[in-house]
């Protein structure tokens, strides 16, 4: 199937989630250039060859079915189908049957549910279509916005590790969330919606 052409598409009431295509360039150029957007990924901000290598990456993951693999999808607002930010759900490559989730989404486009409406989506891949058993997720201890989207998706936060890793000059510390597949069905219809 052609790049340009994604196999599937994913949608809420707001957004469409379909894989990447070489046409993203410039959305993923407009979110991952910017200093505030990268401040606490491991890497940035990126230039126009470092977003189009990756986004070279990006376009082969399209589909999830086992162990090891990932899937990145770009989020789209359904009124003008403009990308808006970038999903992740990796497939851990062992027998444990669990995923990490992770997502970036234009400052833009921040504090209006676009990110959490775009992840719940993800967990129903997750627990519904894939029968996987857990769900986590990292973030930077300072990144308070990521940790709220996570907890309105119903995660728990599992772990504080202080001073973890030494990214960017700096020692940083991270929060862990995790959601299992009873705890996903164990939430109203509309959180999992």
């Amino acid at each position: 199937m052609d790049a340009d052409h994604p196999p599937f598409r994913l949608e809420t009431d707001r957004l469409l989630l379909r894989p990447f295509a070489p046409s993203d360039h410039d959305a993923m150029l407009a979110i991952y250039s910017r200093e505030d957007v990268v401040r606490y990924l491991y890497e940035g901000p990126h230039d126009e060859d470092e977003v189009r290598e990756r986004l070279a990456v990006k376009v082969t993951q399209r589909e999830i079915e086992g162990p090891g693999d990932i899937l990145r999808l770009a989020v789209l607002l359904k009124a003008n189908a403009r990308v808006i930010g970038d999903l992740t759900l990796r497939w851990m490559p062992d027998e444990h049957r669990q995923a990490e989730i992770g997502f970036v989404v234009h400052p833009d486009f921040q504090g209006k549910g676009y990110t959490t409406e775009a992840a719940r989506v993800l967990l129903r891949v997750a627990f519904d279509a894939l029968g996987l058993h857990r769900v986590f997720g990292r973030t930077e201890a300072r990144n308070e916005a990521s940790a709220r989207v996570m907890e309105k998706l119903g995660m728990r936060r599992e772990a504080i590790l202080l001073e973890n890793e030494f990214v960017k000059d700096e020692w940083q510390s991270e929060i862990d969330y995790a959601i299992l597949d009873r705890e996903w069905k164990a939430l109203p219809a509309k959180r999992r919606r």
